[in-house]
C-alpha cells in the first residue's frame, strides 16, 4: 500500500496538536525513545557499548532517553551533549534529568573523548546520532560538523533518530556533510525528503514508528493532507486490468517510436524493444534506414519504417501510420541534427491535432529546451495533460534554464516546476524517482530501484515500458506510475540475483515481462 508522505513543518505540527490532546510531551519522547531502543537491539543485538550524541532538542531529549533505557539493560553508554545541559529546556531537560538518575555517563562532546569511546577493541559499539534531527535544514558548522565527520570517519554501525544529522528532510538535499546512517528510525509521519536525492546515501535502512497517534488523533490527513506519497510496483499493479480473453494484436495497442538519429540507434532500438515486451500489440520503430537491420536482427517483432528524408512524415503513408497509433514516444537517439528538429516538429504537429498519449525523452526534451519553445504552443492543454515527460537531472536543468545542483537540491520543488512548465505528466529521474501529475499536488516517489540502473541505456528501457502500457489503453498518470515502478523493481529483482555492477538496460524487458504479469498469474 502507497505510504503517505509529509512536510517536515507538518510533523512538528502534529507532534504540537498532540501535546495540545493532553499526550505529555515528555510521555511521547519516552515512547519515541523505547522504540528507537528496540529497534537498535533488532539491528544490532550484540551491541555493548553505546555513544549517543545528543543535541539541543526535543531530537537530543529522545537520544539521552534511549541512552537512559540501554544503561537500563547493562549497556555501557556515554551521553556526549552537542551543548551545554543549561539549554536543554522541556522534555529534553527531563530527558537529561532521567539519564542522569540511570547513571549514564554524560560528557560535553569532544572529539578526542568521543574517538576514545567508540574506538575500544574490546566491545562492540553503536552509534546514535541524536544531535539535530528534523532541526537542520541548512549546512553544518562548528561541533556539529566535526562530529558528523568524526561519526563519518569511523567503521561503526549508526541510527539515526528522526533523520541523520545534515540531511534536509523536505528536500532529501545534504549540503557538504551529513551522518551516514546504518538506519534511521521516523516518528509520527514519514518526511518526503528522506526517500530522494542525496539523502538514499545517507539514512540506510528506514524504520518508522507512528507512535500511535492516528488512533488518538483520528484522520490526520483531513488536518495534513500528505505532500507525497511512496509507492510501490505491488500497488501500481493494481491500475492494470486483465485482459479480454478475445483480445487480438490491434486491440492491445500500436505503438510507435521514433529516434535513431545516424549514430545513435542503440537508444532507439532500445525502446522499440521494450515496447514489445510491455505488451504492445504492434510496435513500430520510424528511425534512419542504417539501424533497420539491426532492429530485425535484435527484435524481429518490430516494424521498421525507415525516414531518412524528414520529409517523409508529410507523406499519405506515414500519416495514416501515425492516425492509428494508439501512443508514441519520441526522443531515444533522436540527436540534434537538422534531421532531428525536423522530425520532432512534424510529430508534435501531428500529435497536437490527434490528441493521443506521447511519451518525451531525452533529445526531444534537449530540443524542446534548445529552442525555448512554449508548451502551449505545442499543443492544448488538455492534449498535453495526456503527455509524459521523462527527463533526468541534466534534461531537466536545461528545460528549467537552471543547473543540475539546484534541481538536486530540491528535486520536489524542480518536479512541480516541470509540470507546471510543460502541463504534461513529469517523471524526474534519479534516486527516489519523482512524478507530478496535472490534476493532483500530491508527489509520488518511487521506492524501487539500485545503483546498478546507473548505466547507459535506462531511461530509453523506461520509454519503451511507457509508450506500451499508454498504447494498451492507460491513463498518462496510471502508465507512468507501473513503468516507473516495474522499471526499477526489475532492476532490483537482477541485482539480487547477479549483483548491480554490469547490469545491463537489456537485461531488464525480461523480467519487466515476469512482474506485468504477476497480477495475472495471481488469478489464475
Amino acid at each position: 500500500m502507497a505510504e503517505l508522505l509529509y512536510s517536515t513543518d507538518q510533523v512538528r505540527d502534529m507532534d504540537a496538536r498532540a501535546i495540545a490532546a493532553g499526550i505529555d510531551a515528555f510521555d511521547l519522547m519516552r515512547q519515541a525513545a523505547g522504540s528507537a531502543w528496540r529497534q537498535m537491539q533488532k539491528l544490532w543485538p550484540d551491541a555493548e557499548r553505546v555513544a549517543v550524541l545528543c543535541g539541543p532538542g526535543n531530537n537530543g531529549g529522545d537520544g539521552l532517553v534511549m541512552a537512559s533505557l540501554a544503561r537500563e539493560q547493562g549497556l555501557d553508554v556515554t551521553a556526549f551533549l552537542m551543548v551545554d545541559s543549561s539549554r536543554l529546556k522541556g522534555a529534553a531537560a527531563q530527558a537529561w534529568q532521567l539519564a542522569r538518575q540511570s547513571e549514564v555517563a554524560i560528557k560535553p562532546w569532544q572529539d578526542d573523548d568521543f574517538y576514545n569511546y567508540c574506538c575500544s577493541e574490546s566491545a562492540s559499539v553503536v552509534i546514535v546520532d541524536a544531535m539535530l534531527g528534523n532541526g537542520a535544514r541548512a549546512g553544518l558548522t562548528g561541533d556539529f560538523l566535526a562530529a558528523t565527520e568524526r561519526v563519518n570517519s569511523l567503521d561503526l554501525p549508526v541510527l539515526a533518530i528522526d533523520q541523520p544529522t545534515g540531511v534536509n528532510a523536505d528536500s532529501g538535499s545534504v549540503k557538504d556533510v551529513a551522518v551516514r546512517a546504518s538506519a534511521t528510525i521516523s516518528f509520527i509521519a514519514r518526511t518526503q525528503g528522506l526517500y530522494t536525492g542525496d539523502a538514499v546515501d545517507y539514512c540506510g535502512r528506514h524504520c518508522f514508528d507512528d507512535l500511535g497517534l492516528p488512533e488518538r488523533l483520528g484522520d490526520m490527513t483531513a488536518s495534513w493532507p500528505p505532500v507525497a506519497r511512496a509507492i510501490f510496483a505491488d500497488d501500481a499493479l493494481e491500475a492494470l486490468p486483465p485482459r479480454a480473453k478475445s483480445t487480438h494484436k490491434g486491440a492491445a495497442g500500436r505503438a510507435v517510436v521514433v529516434g535513431g538519429d545516424d549514430g545513435f540507434g542503440g537508444a532507439a532500438l532500445l525502446t522499440a524493444g521494450a515496447a514489445v515486451r510491455g505488451g504492445a500489440g504492434t510496435v513500430t520503430l520510424l528511425t534512419r534506414s542504417q539501424h533497420r537491420t539491426a532492429m530485425l536482427v535484435r527484435q524481429p517483432e518490430v516494424m521498421v519504417q525507415p525516414v531518412d528524408d524528414w520529409h517523409a512524415l508529410q507523406g499519405a503513408a506515414l500519416r495514416s501510420l501515425l492516425t492509428q497509433a494508439s501512443a508514441l514516444a519520441i526522443g531515444p537517439g533522436l540527436g540534434k541534427s537538422e534531421w532531428s528538429i525536423n522530425v520532432l516538429r512534424e510529430i508534435l504537429d501531428w500529435m497536437a491535432d490527434t490528441g493521443a498519449p506521447l511519451v518525451l525523452d531525452a533529445d526531444a526534451l534537449n530540443l524542446l529546451a534548445m529552442q525555448k519553445l512554449a508548451w502551449g504552443d505545442l499543443a492544448p492543454a488538455e492534449a498535453r495533460a495526456r503527455w509524459v515527460i521523462t527527463p533526468h537531472p541534466g534534461e531537466a536543468a536545461r528545460l528549467l534554464g537552471c543547473s543540475v545542483a539546484e534541481i538536486q537540491s530540491d528535486r520536489f520543488a524542480a518536479v512541480r516546476k516541470l509540470q507546471s512548465l510543460t502541463g504534461a505528466v513529469c517523471l524526474l529521474k534519479g534516486a527516489g524517482s519523482l512524478l507530478a501529475f496535472p490534476d493532483s499536488d500530491v508527489i509520488d516517489v518511487c521506492m524501487h530501484g539500485n545503483p546498478g540502473m546507473a548505466s547507459g541505456g535506462m531511461g530509453d528501457v523506461l520509454s519503451g515500458f511507457m509508450v506500451a502500457l499508454l498504447a494498451q489503453g492507460l491513463p498518462s498518470a496510471d502508465a507512468a506510475r507501473l513503468a516507473v515502478c516495474l522499471h526499477a523493481k526489475a532492476a532490483d529483482l537482477l541485482a539480487q540475483r547477479f549483483g548491480e555492477r554490469g547490469l545491463l538496460a537489456s537485461d531488464l524487458p525480461a523480467t519487466f515481462r515476469e512482474l506485468l504479469n504477476k497480477k495475472q498469474d495471481s488469478l489464475a
